[in-house]
């Protein structure tokens, strides 16, 4: 296939597709595709090049929207500490994409501080009925990158539902306070939601408590302490008690289905009030962004993000589009920060070869401080082993 692709390329024919992630804490997806691209044309100057940046529903995901040709549309929202920040959606036609991380992510938080048990995603709520108001139909909801373990309760209040404690006032912000709720409604939420095809995009499908659950799986990444784990599983299962007393046993159905689990449980929120679907993050990502056509035009596909390793294996975008173009018969090389994944389980994901930039740059710090330019030097070795 690589002598093949070389021939394309003497015709004139070839056209490589750049569809891959972030290298998160160095480069952002369109990026990495800017800096690929520079590095293949060194190679071959003439060579027709074709960006699609692409995220797999956490965050990053508004951004290859943007570079896809929706419009970005900003909105001022609580943030998971509960101040103003100014979050993201976008929109094309009557879809909008929505990335909870914008209004509720780690990347919010001030640096070494976190706020495992208090944490909100009311913002999150705000930033939905935002894409309400632009006339969005459809909303693709990226859950990931989150600060939060709250159940997406603070979504749902946002958006219209009551949580109270015995005393008749309403819960705190965060998922800790839902240890005293009493009684729930959710009687009020936004009307629009019952015609809106709202889909959750994650790649996490954790239940929402227990051992795999929110709070045990993905608590610590946020800063909580085994101690806290313990209180906000808890908590979340007194949510669940709760709101089954409210709506009935589809409160506990809904707590062990897939992507419940997903951004500290705003999954269960989002299937639990919204009536929302959940679909593997990637595969909604790429029908989204029109990954479909662009694979069809191409002869070569370069994906990629910053650790290839065995979370890649599992709903990575790397992994969604290699399966994709392996089933279209399309060659696949990658590129990447560091490289965790031995030969065989690459090539079993679709993949041909990955270029690590650590292969000429060993040093950690030194790899992420230039990681443009030595993807650049990795892309033309790309172009010289498959295309030249």
């Amino acid at each position: 296939m690589t002598d093949g692709a070389a021939t394309e390329v003497a015709h004139g024919r070839a056209r490589v597709l750049v569809a891959a992630d972030k290298f998160k804490g160095s480069l952002t997806a369109v990026q990495v595709a800017e800096r690929v691209t520079a590095g293949l044309r060194r190679v071959v100057p003439e060579l027709v090049v074709e960006t699609l940046p692409v995220a797999d529903g956490g965050d990053g995901t508004v951004a290859a929207a943007v570079a896809a040709g929706f419009e970005r549309r900003e909105v001022r929202v609580t943030g998971p500490l509960g101040e103003p920040v100014t979050a993201a959606f976008a929109l094309r036609g009557t879809t909008a994409v929505v990335e909870m991380a914008e209004a509720s992510g780690l990347q919010l938080l001030p640096a070494g501080v976190f706020a495992p048990l208090t944490a909100t995603t009311y913002g999150s709520g705000e930033l939905l009925r935002a894409a309400l108001d632009a006339g969005a139909t459809t909303i693709v909801f990226g859950v990931g990158g989150s600060a939060t373990t709250d159940g997406g309760a603070g979504m749902l209040a946002a958006l219209g539902a009551v949580f109270l404690d015995a005393a008749g006032e309403p819960v705190g912000p965060g998922g800790a306070p839902l240890a005293s709720l009493a009684t729930a409604d959710l009687s009020g939420i936004d009307p629009r939601f019952a015609s809106v095809d709202l889909i959750l995009a994650s790649d996490v499908d954790n239940p929402l408590t227990g051992p795999k659950g929110a709070p045990a799986v993905y608590g610590p990444q946020k800063g909580a302490s085994p101690g806290d784990v313990e209180t906000l599983d808890a908590a979340l299962s007194q949510f669940v008690t709760v709101l089954e007393k409210a709506i009935g046993p589809k409160a506990s159905e809904y707590a062990i289905a897939p992507g419940a689990g997903g951004a500290g449980g705003i999954g269960y929120g989002a299937l639990v009030g919204l009536d929302a679907s959940f679909r593997p993050g990637i595969e909604l990502m790429l029908d989204v962004l029109g990954f479909a056509p662009a694979l069809e035009r191409a002869t070569l596909v370069i994906t990629g993000e910053g650790s290839l390793d065995e979370q890649t294996l599992h709903g990575k975008a790397p992994a969604g589009v290699a399966s994709a173009a392996r089933a279209a018969g399309k060659e696949v090389v990658a590129v990447c920060g560091r490289l965790a994944l031995a030969p065989e389980p690459l090539t079993t994901a679709g993949i041909r070869r990955a270029y690590p930039l650590t292969d000429l740059e060993p040093d950690p710090a030194k790899c992420i401080a230039n990681a443009g330019p030595l993807l650049e030097q990795v892309a033309a070795n790309i172009a010289r082993d498959f295309l030249a």
